[in-house]
C-alpha cells in the first residue's frame, strides 16, 4: 500500500463600496445618477487595490498547495513510476489518457487512440471521449505539444501546475463572489482568508490531483460569481449580455469536466425554482439561466458523442418541466395568500410529475441504464429498504458517502467560521421568510418597529440566492462527506458576506434600537478586520509548521509490481484485479484492463462484480471461467482486500461479494435468514496452497508482500 514516509534526508482600511442598487444614488424612476467625481476615483482605487488582492491571493494559494504536494511526496526527487502510482485510483486513470496522447505520434493519432479504445476494457471498443469527462486531459496535451516548453517542463509538471493554477481561478471567484454580495473586497478577503486555514474541508486538491472535481469547482464558483452579479438591479442590456455569456460559458466547462455536473447543476435549479415560486428572484432572469443551464448540457452531449446519461439527466427534465409548467399558469403570482398559497403547490405538483414523466420518456426510448446505480444507493441509504446489490453497498459501505462527521464542525469552529455562518445563516433565514410571506400575501411591506423608527425588511436577489444555495449543497454535504467540497468554501463566502453587510448589520442594530449610519460602518469593518487578525495570529504559525514539514513517497510494493510487469509481460497482455490498482497498471504500464474505477457504465458494473469473484468463495473452475471470458491473461491479488481490516464485518469487500452471492459471512456475528455456507472456501486465500485444482489453472509468477501475481493457463 501507499504510505508517506518522514524523509531521510533534505533538500537543499478601504471605504464603503455598496452597489449601486442600494438606495443610494438611486433616481425614483430607477435610473442611476453619477458619482460624483471624488467618488468615482476612490472606488476605481478601491477596485484595483480589491483586484490586486484578489489576485495576490490566489497566486499564493496556488503556492500554497504545490508546495504542500512537493513537500508530501518529494516529488521532484522521486522516480517516475512513483509519480505516476502517487496518482491513486481513478486519478490515474484519468492521467494515463493525458500521458497516451502526449506518448502518441501525433495529435490525430491520438484522438483516434482515444475514440477507439480497446485498451482500457478488454475484449470491447469504447469511445473514452464519451465515456468519460477527460476533455481537459486531451486539450492540455495538445497545449503541451504544440507549445515550446518540452526542452523546460516535463510532462507530469505542466499538467499539475495547471490543477493548482485552477486553484488560483477558484479562490478569485470565492474572492469576487463575496465582494459583490457584501460591497467591500474586505469581504473577500475574509473569505479566501478563510478558505485557505480550513484547507482540509475546503479542497483536496494537493493529494488527489487529477480527480475530476477539481477541474469543475473552479468552474462552478465562476459561474456562481457569474449569477451573483447577474442578480444585481439595475444592469444596463450589454452588462447583462456580457454576464449571461460569462454563466453560459462558465457552465459549459463545469459540465464538461465533471460527471457529477447534472446532480449540482440541479440543486442549484431547485434553489432558482424556490425563489422564482416565492417571487424573490426576476423571472426572466431565471428563465435564462434554465435555459443556459440545459443549453450547456446539450453542447457537452453533443461533445461526448451524444452521452445516452446526459440526455436522460433529471436536470434536463426538470427544466424543461418548469418552462412548460410556466406556460401553462401564467397567474401563478397574482391573488391573496391562499390562493398564491394553492396555485404553488399545484405548480410543484405538476412540475414533479412533469419531471418524472419526461425523464422516464427519455430512459425509455434511450434504454438508459448508467445511472441507476445512483439512484439504488439514495434508496438504500436513505432508508427506502436494505439492498442486496452490490454496487449500492459498494458506495453505501465508503466513508466518503457517508454522513457529515461531526468532527468536520469542531475544524470549522476553531477558526470561527461555523459560529460566523450559523449567525448569518439565521439572521438572512429569518429575513427570506419575512420577504417570502410578505411577497405571497401581497401586502406592500412587514416591518419592525422601534421606538422611534421603522425599518422595512428587504433581501436582495444576489444574497437570496446565496442563502438558498448554500442550504440545499448543506444539505447535500451533510447526507453525503464526498460533497461537502461544494458547501464549505461556499461557506467562506456566505459568512464573510455576512460579517461584512451593511444590510445584515443595519438589521441587527435596528432590533437593537442602536442603529446608526456611523456606527454600522465602523461594526462592518471593525469586527471583519478583528477576525482577520484572530485568524492570523491563530494560524500563520501552523501554516509556516506545515509547509516546513518534509516527507517523501514510500511505496516499495507497489513500484516493484509495476516494474516487474513491464519488464516480464507483453505489451498485450490483460490484467485483472481491483479497479484502484488496475487503473495504476494502465498509467504505469500502458497495459490492458478488465476494469476501472469510473463506474458510471451498468456493462462496467456487471463486469467489475464478475471480476471481483476472486475474492469470494467460488471454485477455482468457475473463477477462471470469469476471467478467461473477458481476455484475462494475469491476476493480481492483494492481501488488503483478500484479509481487510479497513472495514467493520458487513462491509468487507468479501462481505458485499458474500451477500451478493446468497452466502454466509466470515467471522462472528448475525446473518440473513435466507444465506447459505459456500460449499466452496474463499478463491484468494485457497488459490496460495497451490492445490491441483488450482495449479491447473493459475500459475504464481510474482510475489511480495502485498500482490500475488498469477498467469492463466490457456487451456483448448
Amino acid at each position: 500500500m501507499t504510505t508517506i514516509r518522514q524523509r531521510r534526508v533534505g533538500k537543499g482600511t478601504e471605504a464603503a463600496e455598496d452597489q449601486p442598487s442600494e438606495e443610494t444614488n438611486v433616481k425614483p424612476d430607477g435610473k442611476i445618477l453619477p458619482d460624483p467625481p471624488g467618488g468615482k476615483l476612490w472606488n476605481i482605487l478601491s477596485i484595483t487595490v480589491g483586484g490586486i488582492v484578489a489576485i495576490s491571493l490566489g497566486l499564493l494559494t496556488s503556492v500554497y498547495v504545490a508546495t504542500l504536494h512537493e513537500n508530501d511526496l518529494w516529488f521532484s526527487n522521486i522516480k517516475e513510476v512513483e509519480r505516476e502510482i502517487s496518482f491513486r485510483t481513478e486519478c490515474g486513470l484519468y492521467y494515463s489518457y493525458y500521458k497516451q496522447m502526449i506518448q502518441a505520434a501525433s495529435i490525430q493519432q491520438g484522438l483516434h487512440g482515444l475514440v477507439y479504445d480497446n485498451k482500457t476494457e478488454s475484449v470491447r471498443t469504447i469511445n473514452i471521449l464519451e465515456r468519460m469527462n477527460v476533455y481537459q486531459e486531451v486539450f492540455l496535451s495538445i497545449l503541451y505539444r504544440i507549445l515550446p516548453i518540452q526542452q523546460y517542463l516535463e510532462p507530469v509538471y505542466f499538467y499539475i501546475y495547471t490543477l493548482f493554477g485552477l486553484q488560483a481561478v477558484y479562490v478569485i471567484a470565492l474572492y469576487v463572489t463575496s465582494w459583490l454580495l457584501s460591497g467591500t473586497w474586505l469581504s473577500g478577503l475574509l473569505a479566501a482568508c478563510w478558505y485557505i486555514t480550513n484547507r482540509v474541508d475546503t479542497t483536496r486538491v494537493e493529494f488527489t490531483i487529477p480527480l475530476r472535481e477539481n477541474w469543475a469547482l473552479p468552474f462552478f464558483a465562476v459561474q456562481i460569481a457569474a449569477i451573483t452579479y447577474l442578480l444585481r438591479t439595475h444592469l444596463q442590456p450589454a452588462q447583462e449580455r456580457l454576464t449571461l455569456m460569462a454563466v453560459f460559458i462558465a457552465t459549459f466547462l463545469f459540465s464538461l469536466t465533471w460527471q457529477f455536473n447534472q446532480f449540482m447543476m440541479l440543486i442549484q435549479a431547485l434553489a432558482l425554482f424556490i425563489l422564482d415560486c416565492l417571487d424573490m428572484l426576476p423571472t426572466a432572469k431565471v428563465t435564462w439561466l434554465y435555459i443556459i443551464q440545459i443549453s450547456g448540457l446539450l453542447l457537452v452531449c453533443v461533445l461526448q458523442f451524444f452521452n445516452s446519461m446526459i440526455l436522460g439527466s433529471l436536470l434536463i427534465s426538470f427544466n424543461v418541466s418548469v418552462l412548460i409548467a410556466r406556460t401553462v399558469q401564467k397567474n401563478l403570482k397574482k391573488g391573496g395568500l391562499l390562493n398564491r398559497l394553492g396555485k404553488l403547490i399545484l405548480h410543484v405538483l405538476l412540475v414533479l410529475c412533469l419531471t418524472l414523466l419526461i425523464n422516464k420518456f427519455i430512459k425509455k426510448i434511450l434504454n438508459l441504464e448508467s445511472d441507476e446505480h445512483i439512484f439504488k444507493f439514495l434508496k438504500a441509504k436513505f432508508g427506502f429498504g436494505a439492498t442486496r446489490d452490490f454496487d449500492a453497498n459498494l458506495y453505501l459501505c465508503e466513508e466518503a458517502f457517508g454522513l457529515l462527521p461531526l468532527n468536520t464542525f469542531s475544524r470549522l469552529s476553531s477558526t470561527l467560521l461555523f459560529y460566523v455562518y450559523g449567525f448569518v445563516l439565521f439572521l438572512l433565514t429569518v429575513a427570506a421568510v419575512i420577504v417570502a410571506f410578505r411577497n405571497l400575501s401581497g401586502s406592500n411591506q412587514v416591518q419592525l418597529k422601534g421606538n422611534m423608527e421603522e425599518y422595512t425588511v428587504t433581501l436582495r436577489p444576489d444574497a437570496a440566492y446565496s442563502l438558498v444555495h448554500t442550504v440545499l449543497f448543506g444539505c447535500l454535504a451533510l447526507s453525503t462527506m464526498r460533497m461537502k467540497y461544494l458547501w464549505t468554501s461556499h461557506m467562506c463566502v456566505f459568512a464573510s458576506f455576512g460579517l461584512c453587510s451593511t444590510e445584515v448589520w443595519k438589521l441587527i442594530l435596528k432590533c437593537l434600537h442602536l442603529y446608526t449610519s456611523q456606527r454600522t460602518q465602523v461594526i462592518k469593518y471593525s469586527i471583519p478586520i478583528i477576525t482577520l487578525l484572530y485568524i492570523s495570529f491563530k494560524f500563520w504559525p501552523g501554516i509556516m509548521d506545515e509547509l516546513s514539514e518534509l516527507r517523501e513517497f514510500y511505496d516499495p510494493d507497489t513500484v516493484e509490481l509495476m516494474n516487474w510487469i513491464k519488464s516480464n509481460t507483453p505489451s498485450t497482455a490483460v490484467f485483472a484485479g481491483s479497479m484502484q490498482l488496475l487503473a495504476g497498471v494502465k498509467l504505469c504500464t500502458g497495459r490492458t484492463l478488465t476494469n476501472h474505477p469510473h463506474y458510471e457504465d451498468k456493462n462496467l458494473r456487471e463486469r467489475t462484480k464478475q471480476i471481483y469473484q476472486i475474492y469470494a468463495k467460488r471454485s477455482p473452475g468457475d473463477v477462471y471461467g470469469i476471467l478467461r471470458s473477458f481476455g484475462t491473461d494475469y491476476v493480481i491479488l492483494e492481501d488488503s482486500i483478500c484479509y481487510e481490516r479497513r472495514h467493520s464485518r458487513g462491509c468487507r469487500l468479501r462481505d458485499l461479494l458474500d451477500v451478493a452471492n446468497g452466502h454466509i459471512m466470515d467471522g462472528l456475528g448475525e446473518n440473513e435468514p435466507d444465506l447459505k455456507p459456500s460449499v466452496y472456501p474463499r478463491f484468494c486465500e485457497e488459490i496460495k496452497k497451490n492445490l491441483p485444482s488450482y495449479t491447473m489453472h493459475f500459475t504464481r509468477v510474482f510475489q511480495n508482500k502485498t500482490f500475488h501475481v498469477y498467469k492463466l493457463a490457456k487451456h483448448k
